[in-house]
């Protein structure tokens, strides 16, 4: 009479474990193709192609559609992430590299490199709604919790803008520091982390009083590394604004800093050339693309460590994990 009641239960706790599993959907810049992994067993359980150049990546609240940059495509391509076919594309402008979407699910914000746009669509009429014009090669779009505001970093112009998401114009221009490449909010939407690839600074801005101020910088420092190589460019911050992960680029490492007192607490060795990160939705897992080992490295968020890479296509990217 046990047999078939343990049965029942081991056929119960499989089912819940594959329950928790998310698919993470990583853009290969070069290979032209997106990698599905599982974030249970981080085994690679697809391939699909998704246009030429695929950088920026994000997926829908309801998990029902997947946005991806075709930078050489000049157009966002919009796939099934069950299926993995696609669906249709949006309007974007030359070259989008990265993008946001409203907290809603729509708009989408997409940054223009090439244009110095940022292009507002609505993603179910698929019309653009607005062109903002901002500073020199757009890259970084985040959007505030409130979905207020809009953010957008400009490389060349060294400033992040405040775009009010209402009537589409900047309201404040924040001077940075050299090549700003991203935008992170914390949940709680009083502070705005933006990282400087070539500063090799994260600039933390407070965006809880009526005009945004930078409150710090935060500097790098990795014995046997040379400062040029501690790039600044993707950056997570978890819900509770306890840790700010930021990958450092050339120098193959992820930074932890202190929510609070925003100083950095420890490095953390992953692959080469990290570029952007992801959480999974319970924050277990941070996963990070790193460009030039052609893998994505998976750090356990409570421990702050390393615990696996898993090799992926050519140049990953950009990274989004489905919500659940």
């Amino acid at each position: 009479m046990l047999r078939p009641a343990l049965a029942i239960v081991s056929a119960v706790l499989l089912s819940a474990g594959s329950a928790e599993a998310n698919k993470v959907f990583v853009s290969n810049e070069r290979g032209n193709n997106i990698t599905v992994l599982d974030s249970e067993s981080w085994e690679v359980i697809a391939t699909f192609p998704a246009g030429n150049r695929p950088r920026g990546i994000t997926i829908s609240p309801d998990g029902k559609e997947l946005y991806v940059c075709a930078s050489d495509d000049d157009t966002v391509r919009v796939f099934d992430p069950e299926t993995y076919k696609e669906l249709h594309t949006l309007p974007s402008g030359p070259d989008p590299e990265l993008f946001a979407l409203d907290p809603s699910g729509n708009p989408l914000y997409i940054a223009n490199e090439d244009d110095n746009l940022v292009t507002v669509v609505d993603v179910k009429t698929r019309q653009v709604l607005a062109e903002v014009p901002v500073g020199v090669e757009p890259e970084g779009v985040a959007v505030s919790p409130d979905a207020k505001t809009i953010i957008n970093t400009s490389e060349t112009t060294n400033m992040a803008h405040f775009i009010d998401a209402s009537t589409y114009k900047i309201v404040h221009n924040v001077l940075v520091d050299q090549r700003p490449r991203y935008a992170e909010f914390t949940a709680d939407g009083k502070k705005l982390y933006v990282s400087a690839e070539i500063g090799g600074t994260v600039s933390v801005i407070d965006v809880s009083a009526a005009e945004p101020k930078i409150t710090k910088k935060i500097t790098f420092e990795v014995p046997g590394v040379l400062p040029e190589w501690l790039q600044p460019v993707g950056v997570k911050a978890t819900k509770d604004g306890s840790r700010i992960f930021v990958a450092l680029g050339p120098a193959n490492r992820v930074a932890v800093i202190d929510g609070r007192t925003d100083e950095v607490l420890d490095y953390l060795l992953v692959g080469q050339r990290v570029w952007q990160m992801a959480f999974t939705p319970g924050e277990e897992f941070l996963i990070t693309t790193n460009g030039n080992s052609n893998d994505v490295s998976i750090i356990d968020v409570e421990a702050e460590k390393v615990i696996r890479s898993v090799q992926v296509g050519e140049q990953p990217w950009g990274v989004v994990v489905a919500p659940d």
